[in-house]
């Protein structure tokens, strides 16, 4: 069985930055893909950034150029440095993890069976 904890979240002001972890409770150099969703209220919840087994990342337009998804295998670890945060990334984020292989990593949150309970970001203007 495999838990994902996210960390790190907290209240910034527009254009500061903030760096999220995701912890992993097995070898995350196993895994098929991890990545990073997230949720504001009143909206679904969406594809942030994901790192699949072959390193290759995908990132949501709307974050290209100011997120940076990386991952350290020595720990375990999932990370998303944001910067130049804006207040419309403000939401619940979201780690979850893929075991078994697919050609793309999924967008959907739910198609990853390993998911973590979030942490809140929220950037004021």
């Amino acid at each position: 069985q495999l838990q994902v904890v996210e960390s790190g979240g907290g209240s910034v002001q527009a254009g500061g930055s903030l760096r999220l972890s995701c912890a992993a409770s097995r070898y995350t150099g196993s895994l098929a893909c991890m990545g990073w969703f997230r949720q504001a209220p009143g909206k679904e919840r969406e594809e942030v950034a994901t790192w699949d087994r072959s390193s290759m990342t995908r990132y949501a337009d709307s974050v290209k150029g100011r997120f940076t998804i990386s991952k350290d295998n020595a720990k375990n670890a999932l990370y998303l440095q944001m910067n130049s945060l804006k207040p419309e990334d403000t939401a619940m984020y979201y780690c979850a993890a893929r075991i078994s292989v697919l050609p793309t990593c999924p967008r959907n949150f739910y198609e990853y069976l390993y998911r973590g309970q979030g942490t809140q970001v929220t950037v004021s203007s």
